[in-house]
C-alpha cells in the first residue's frame, strides 16, 4: 500500500468506474462497500488504523481478479466492520476460497464445504456449513464427539 495515496486512489487507481470480473461498478461505491464512506475515502493510507489498512488490502485483493484465495485465520484481529466486509465479500466471491479458521460462527456463515481434520489423523470431507458438519459429526460419532481425546501421533520414519 502506498501511504501517500488516499483510500479511493489506492482502490480505484484514479478511475470513476472499475471492473470487477465481468461487471463494472462505481469506484466510490466499491470503497463504500468496505465501509469507506464519504470523507473516509479521502484519508491517506498512511493515516489508517491497522483494521482500516486490512480493509484496503482485502478490497485490493478481491478486486485483483484471482479465482482462488487462501486465507489463514482471516478473522484474527479484525474489527466488526472489517469482519462484516470480509464475510460479505466472500459470500459474493465467484472463485474458490480456502479458509483455515477456528472461528466457528464465521465458518458457519461462509463455508459451503468443509475439510475437517478430526482425531487420530482422520480427514473428513463434508458438503455444507459448519453447523451441518457438527450435526453430521455427532451423528457419526455419537456421544464420543463431545469428548476431548488425546491425539495419537504417528511416528515419523525415514524412507
Amino acid at each position: 500500500l502506498d501511504p501517500n495515496k488516499t483510500v479511493w486512489e489506492e482502490l480505484s487507481g484514479g478511475l470513476d468506474i472499475i471492473k470487477l470480473g465481468n461487471r463494472e461498478i462505481s469506484s466510490r461505491a466499491y470503497c463504500g462497500s468496505f465501509n469507506f464512506k464519504g470523507g473516509d475515502q479521502q484519508k491517506k493510507v498512511g493515516q489508517l488504523s491497522g483494521g482500516e489498512r486490512n480493509r484496503v488490502n482485502l478490497a485490493k485483493m478481491l478486486k485483483s481478479g484471482a479465482n482462488v484465495l487462501l486465507l489463514d485465520e482471516p478473522t484474527n484481529d479484525l474489527d466488526v466492520d472489517t469482519l462484516r466486509a470480509l464475510e460479505e465479500a466472500l459470500v459474493d466471491y465467484a472463485g474458490c476460497a480456502v479458509v483455515v479458521s477456528h472461528d466457528r460462527w464465521f465458518l458457519d456463515r461462509i463455508a459451503t464445504h468443509m475439510l475437517a481434520f478430526e482425531g487420530d489423523s482422520h480427514v473428513e470431507w463434508f458438503e455444507g456449513n459448519y453447523q451441518d458438519y457438527e450435526a453430521d459429526r455427532h451423528r457419526r460419532l455419537g456421544t464420543d464427539a463431545d469428548q476431548p481425546h488425546r491425539i495419537k501421533y504417528k511416528p515419523l520414519v525415514r524412507a
